[in-house]
């Protein structure tokens, strides 16, 4: 009895094949040609993101900024390939892309300081406002520049410490990179006191910068008399030097303009405060008044 049931199941099956061959067929070629899409579209992801790779890196952007967006091109490729598979076997692709759509805002909102690092980051490494080994100012926090990744960049501060900054943050502020002109300015204000003679200050503080062959003359140098203060007379000094130079420049000139100013007996003042006491003298006594008894 056994035997009989399997030989129906067996028969049942034959004729159901027999009858639905065109639609098995169908199915067949479906699967075989999803399966052709998703490999010639992984092949073909990797082939686009490895020249989106190069590409970068030749234009020399930051490698794992490189890498990130490669690595993005790829996937975003594959998803898709895999959707079009979908829907050559039959599956309704228009609810996978609004699941798709749904988990990415949901992703997007719960990560959107990440996201917007990651934007600043992509910013940064395009459009280049620092590179690594430059000194700069971030927003208020100064150093030299060690990395730039995807989502924030890595400084050294000038007592030795490591600062990371968020990529938002630098992007949402100002930037200032002291190190990109070969070429910087330096600024003195000199104050001396007020019998000293303004036609012989300007001259020593002239013979000074000249002596100075760090001391870039073909840019100029300007000074002059920029303020009579409460307690001096102020004089500005300016002058270029090589950015590798700067600090030395200032302090040596810093140093020899006191120099110069000791060997000519002319005072460098303090503040001072001119106080004036005036005595006040009493009033007479007045005759007491009597009261009537």
């Amino acid at each position: 009895m056994e035997d009989l049931n399997v030989v129906n199941g067996i028969n049942n099956a034959g004729g159901w094949l027999v009858r639905n061959q065109a639609l098995l067929l169908s199915y067949a070629v479906n699967i075989v040609a999803a399966i052709a899409i998703a490999i010639i579209g992984m092949i073909v992801a990797r082939m686009i993101s490895n020249t989106i790779n190069k590409v970068m890196l030749a234009r020399h952007i930051d490698a794992t900024v490189a890498d990130f967006l490669s690595a993005l091109v790829r996937y975003g490729i594959i998803a898709f390939t895999l959707i079009a598979a979908l829907g050559r076997v039959g599956v309704q692709t228009a609810s996978v892309i609004a699941v798709l759509g749904a988990a990415g805002l949901a992703i997007g909102l719960a990560l959107q300081g990440s996201l917007s690092n990651l934007a600043a980051g992509v910013l940064l490494v395009t459009f280049r406002p620092f590179r690594a080994g430059e000194f700069v100012d971030l927003g208020g926090v100064m150093g030299t520049v060690l990395n730039v990744q995807i989502f924030s960049t890595t400084l050294r501060s000038a007592d030795g410490k490591m600062v990371v900054v968020p990529n938002g943050k630098i992007i949402a502020g100002n930037i200032i990179n002291f190190s990109r002109e070969p070429e910087r300015r330096n600024e003195f204000i000199i104050g001396v006191a007020y019998d000293a003679d303004v036609d012989h200050v300007l001259r020593l503080l002239r013979e000074v910068v000249d002596a100075d062959s760090r001391v870039l003359q073909e840019r100029g140098v300007q000074i002059g008399l920029n303020e009579l203060a409460a307690s001096s007379v102020n004089f500005v000094v300016r002058c270029w030097s090589k950015a590798g130079d700067l600090q030395d420049v200032y302090w040596d000139l810093m140093k020899n303009f006191k120099r110069a100013l000791d060997a000519n007996n002319i005072g460098i003042p303090y503040p001072q405060m001119d106080v004036h006491l005036h005595k006040v003298t009493e009033p007479e006594s007045a005759e007491p008044i009597k009261l009537p008894q």
